[in-house]
Formats: C-alpha cells, structure tokens, sequence
C-alpha cells in the first residue's frame, strides 16, 4: 500500500479508501461486508469512508462493527452529515444544531470517541457558512472531530470556506469528495487549482464510474444480469455513462491496460492517482475479491506517452 498526506494535513491516508455507499448496511450482507473491510485492513488501506445518510445510519454500524477490532490509531475513520435523518425540520443541513447532534449520533453508531475526518456532505445554501465552520471548529476543539472536509462543494465555495476560517481563526477544511473519473472530468477545470493551490486534497468517488470503468459493460450487447445497471435502485446513476461512446472509449483502453498486464479498472485508477492533488481515490466492494483487484492499481506506472494516449482515446467522439 501506499499513503499520502491528506490535503495539507499531516494525516497519512492509503491512496486506496474503502467506501460504503450502496453496499453495506443493506445491499451487502453484514458478514460479507466485515469481510471486505477485514480484506482491505490486511492490504494495508487505512481509509474508511461512510456517511449518516447511508442506509440511515446502517453503513456507520456495519463499518464501526467492522473496525472494532483493530487497534484505533491503526486507521481513518470518515464519515458525513447534511442529508435527511428524521422528518423534522432541523432534521437536515449544516445548521450548528444538526451538525453536533449528527457527529454525537455518527459517534455512537459506530462505537467510537472521535471521528477522523468529517466531511460536509453538500453545500447547505440556508445555513450562514460561518454558522457552519464555527460548529465545526467547536467539534474540533472538544476533539469529536479531527480534520474537517467537504463533499461535491464548488470551487467558490471552498474559498470562502477558507477565507472565512482564516478571517476569524476557525479550522479550516483540508479535503474535498467530488465524483472523478475518466468519464468525468469536472474537477480539473477549477476544483484541483484550488485544492494544489490551498491545500486541499481531493478524495475522489466513483473512480469507475459505477462499473462502467471496469470493461464489464460492451458495445451493442446485452447489459449483464446481476450488474448495477440492471438494479432498478441504481441504474438511474449508471444510465448516464451508458453511452456507446464511451464503451467505445472503454474498450480503446483495454489496450493500454494489456500492455500494463492490468483490468481496465486498474488503468483507471491507476490515472486517477497521476494526479497529486488526490488524496485517496475511494473504491465499494461487494466481496474481498473486488479488493484486491482494485489495489492492484497501485503498481502501475503511467508514463507520459501512456498518459498521452489515453488523453486522446478521452477526447474522441
């Protein structure tokens, strides 16, 4: 395995993070899902991603239940809030209230005394951001929370976030979870400036763009049974990159992949990690195997040539 700084912090986190979104807590069997975790502790990956609204708070025990074994120094513990927990009206956001009664319930979800690194899920547009940051900064300073970060925020939005800490000495965001991945690039245009330029590291979701990245889906045939696109509860967010297009693309980079003796995934990751603004890019894992698979990126090497290449394979229509 290998680590990276997290951000500007001096936390060290594996390049490779296990997440929980759609799968533990309800998709996966609990067992099924301590195993991936207990698969990736043995690889070496530090990082565990969760969120509240995962399953309502299923993944967080699933993922808390898991880790419980291992000494705590030993790894990362991440989680979120913002989304819907309850019916009422407080009962989302970033309001100063539910922000400490989120981390106090994340807490308590996963037996643990602090949490890592809490992320903002969202950006909540009728909360005051400093209302937010001063919350979060309390939580720091009573040590609920180690690091503080964001998910999916603007690159305008992150620097007010950081002119408003540095403005009335609040700690200060040191990541950011954006979706990235070879078929979308969104992140490049402003976000990474940013983030190389203040700090912040990026840890990246869907670096296979819901399986599509895999190779598994192929042009002009049927999609495969059992697969994320054929399960009504997510085909919505695998549709999108469902275009023959890039199958077209997909299958192009099967190429570069057989001369790195590597699975399209690999390569995948592989050019996600090129970036030194990613921190860690975060992979979901049905079984162990997938696991291994995906940690089998960090071997490769893109040259300048490859990366080249696969620039151009991206770019064509």
């Amino acid at each position: 395995m290998k680590y990276r700084n997290l951000g500007r912090s001096g936390l060290k986190v594996s390049e490779i993070a296990l997440g929980s979104w759609l799968t533990y807590g309800g998709s996966v069997e609990d067992q099924t899902a301590i195993s991936c975790v207990d698969r990736a502790y043995e690889l070496g990956i530090n990082f565990f991603d969760t969120a509240n609204v995962y399953r309502r708070g299923e993944a967080e025990k699933v993922v808390g239940q898991a880790l419980a074994k291992y000494p705590r120094e030993s790894f990362v513990l991440a989680t979120k809030g913002f989304g819907q927990m309850g019916e009422g009206p407080n009962d989302r956001g970033l309001s100063r209230k539910h922000i400490f009664e989120q981390v106090h319930a994340s807490l308590k979800r996963m037996n643990v005394d602090y949490i890592d690194l809490w992320q903002c899920h969202r950006y909540d547009p009728e909360t005051p951001l400093d209302e937010t940051l001063r919350a979060i900064d309390d939580l720091v300073s009573q040590g609920k929370i180690l690091y503080a970060g964001v998910s999916e925020w603007t690159a305008l939005q992150m620097q007010e976030a950081l002119h408003l800490a540095d403005k009335y000495l609040l700690d200060r965001i040191v990541s950011n979870q954006p979706v990235y991945n070879m078929l979308n690039r969104y992140i490049e245009q402003d976000v990474i400036p940013l983030g190389l330029r203040e700090g912040i590291g990026q840890v990246v979701f869907s670096p296979l763009a819901q399986g599509v990245l895999t190779g598994k889906y192929k042009p002009g045939q049927a999609l495969p049974e059992g697969s994320r696109a054929t399960d009504p509860s997510t085909a919505q967010m695998v549709e999108r990159f469902l275009t023959e297009s890039n199958l077209r693309k997909v299958e192009r980079l099967g190429a570069v992949a057989e001369r790195h003796e590597a699975s399209v995934a690999q390569l995948a990751l592989a050019w996600i990690l090129r970036q030194p603004n990613v921190s860690s890019a975060i992979i979901g894992a049905s079984r162990p195997q997938q696991i291994d698979e995906n940690v089998g990126a960090l071997r490769i090497t893109l040259s300048e040539s490859d990366i080249a290449e696969i620039e151009a394979i991206l770019s064509a229509e």
